[in-house]
């Protein structure tokens, strides 16, 4: 049997980071263990990562948020000497499967792009404090902090030497921070992303590659004071964090996932995985005190983890499931209740880090490459945040009129003010803004409709389902669009739905997970890069990649 990547982690497994708290500041130490590699046949040296450092990094950062709120500043250090992080481990990466190097690419964009967002989000800033060698995905770990300092040596260095040494491109964001972020100017890029040995001190500052470059004698004490500063002038609301307990969730033989609030049941013949989310059992909390008190078990903040966890173990380990169904069952106005507490209180710091975290799971939703559809059934649960997922899916089916021998509620879809700002994807508008594209005037006529269950016609008047169905048509005109589907080639709907999904303006998000990661997929199939005679199978060897020198 394939061995199963698990994310799920906490700290006393961890093996490549450690965290020092000193009030609002922590201290987060990449010390990797260079025999700690998720699978057999490399070593992590000089602070290179797998997967399995970065499921770390982003329980590492998660925690952050809601363990220790009170943290306002996060500083990114090495603890090894002479080199910060030499990025991406080459020879996981030359052993991996194509489709393991491309899923690792989006985890670690993934997990990047949320503590690029933690200081707007949370009010935590991320500091990267460089020392020692700093290159490829180190660099990409240090551009996704909002503030780079570098110390003045003869060794510490940024680079982003993929293209020249290795034919493939830096693989979480580098190139498009580089230029969007960072806003360095083209011709300086060009020298910097075609030059294996980096960019040192002065110039590095001067081409706007890290934002301070310090005296090696002064740099602990400047990062000291620089991260004071930025804490002192912090306005995050913060409190006593909560605990982040371990999910319950089992794995049967035939693939099936059970969690408290979310179960995937598998289809293999069908290649497909149908994932239904429960409503709530319990009425909402009375007051934020009593969220506080529900910790971790407050029924949206269990329901995110769980479907967080579900998606990345299908995406990682399930890859053959080529259609993800979402289903939902449960009471829609008891969803809401839930969610109108988290609204009513977003300057409450865990209030706030739950609808952030749903931004977060709904945009890794969006970034999946399966064929996605919802079946809003009788009994359904679709309002408010889950309705995002109707939205979030390639196409979504409704249940019109009765169904013989079904006495479950109607089913229906009610619009929340969540729908209308709090969760927006990844070109910075919301998903009912990014359906009604080509009509902004549908997105304000639906806000009138807030709070209203809309049964199948009226949704469909509203656009906001594909189809609905009654009783004689539902399970013909499902199955014939699943066996339809299962059909196509996985390559061409994985391009198709991309491309489709992001309508609207390009923002540094969509250029990293669409143009980009489109272009690595295609040059981690490329024999430049991966054949026998490639850059990436004969780095260390002494020998230059063989290239096929056609451009195409």
């Amino acid at each position: 049997m394939t061995k199963i990547i698990d994310f799920q982690t906490d700290p006393s497994k961890y093996r490549h980071w450690r965290v020092e708290y000193d009030g609002d500041v922590a201290n987060l130490f990449m010390d990797v263990d260079e025999n700690g590699g998720l699978f057999d046949g490399y070593q992590l040296k000089l602070n290179s990562y797998d997967l399995g450092v970065d499921i770390e990094l982003a329980d590492v950062v998660q925690r952050m948020r809601f363990e220790h709120p009170e943290v306002k500043v996060v500083v990114m250090r090495s603890g090894k000497d002479r080199v910060f992080c030499a990025g991406a481990n080459i020879r996981m990466l030359g052993g991996a499967s194509h489709a393991h190097k491309v899923n690792f690419c989006k985890f670690t964009n993934e997990t990047r792009n949320t503590f690029e967002a933690a200081e707007a989000d949370s009010g935590q800033k991320y500091i990267a404090a460089v020392k020692g060698a700093c290159a490829g995905g180190g660099y990409e770990l240090a551009l996704a902090c909002n503030h780079i300092m570098l110390t003045d040596d003869s060794s510490s260095s940024v680079a982003l030497p993929e293209v020249p040494l290795l034919a493939v491109l830096p693989g979480t964001g580098g190139l498009t921070r580089v230029t969007d972020k960072r806003k360095v100017r083209r011709d300086l890029a060009d020298i910097f992303c075609s030059t294996e040995e980096g960019v040192k001190g002065k110039r590095a500052k001067d081409w706007r590659l890290v934002d301070e470059v310090i005296a090696n004698s002064k740099f602990d004490d400047t990062v000291a004071e620089r991260a004071r500063e930025f804490a002192a002038r912090s306005a995050k609301a913060t409190g006593a964090g909560i605990k982040l307990g371990p999910l319950s969730r089992k794995i049967d033989e035939s693939g099936a996932v059970t969690y408290s609030l979310v179960e995937v049941e598998v289809d293999r013949d069908g290649r497909k995985a149908t994932i239904t989310l429960q409503g709530p059992t319990e009425g909402a909390p009375a007051s934020v005190a009593d969220l506080h008190a529900q910790g971790d078990q407050s029924y949206l903040l269990r329901l995110a983890r769980e479907l967080d966890d579900a998606i990345l173990h299908l995406r990682l380990n399930e890859r053959e499931l080529g259609l993800l169904v979402f289903r939902s069952q449960g009471d829609a106005e008891g969803v809401l209740a839930h969610e109108a507490l988290l609204l009513a209180n977003r300057d409450d710091w865990l209030a706030n880090e739950i609808l952030t975290y749903w931004k977060r799971v709904l945009k890794r939703v969006d970034m999946t490459s399966r064929s996605m559809i919802a079946l809003v059934e009788h009994g359904s649960c679709f309002a408010g945040v889950l309705a995002e997922l109707l939205w979030s899916v390639d196409r979504t089916y409704m249940m019109e009129d009765e169904f013989e021998g079904d006495n479950r509620p109607m089913a229906s879809v009610t619009l929340s003010p969540a729908n209308f700002g709090p969760f927006p994807m990844g070109n910075d508008l919301t998903r009912l803004q990014t359906r009604f594209l080509g009509t902004p005037e549908s997105v304000e006529a639906l806000k009138g409709r807030t709070g209203q269950p809309m049964a199948a016609a009226d949704a469909m008047e509203a656009g906001l389902v594909t189809f609905a169905f009654d009783d004689i048509d539902w399970l013909d005109e499902i199955r014939i669009f699943m066996e339809e589907r299962a059909s196509f080639s996985p390559d061409a709907m994985t391009g198709m739905e991309a491309n489709l999904r992001f309508a609207g303006p390009e923002t540094m998000e969509t250029r990293i997970f669409g143009r980009l990661t489109a272009w690595q997929n295609w040059i981690f199939q490329r024999p430049n890069a991966v054949g026998p005679e490639g850059a990436l199978q004969r780095y260390g060897t002494g020998l230059r990649g063989d290239f096929n020198m056609e451009r195409v």
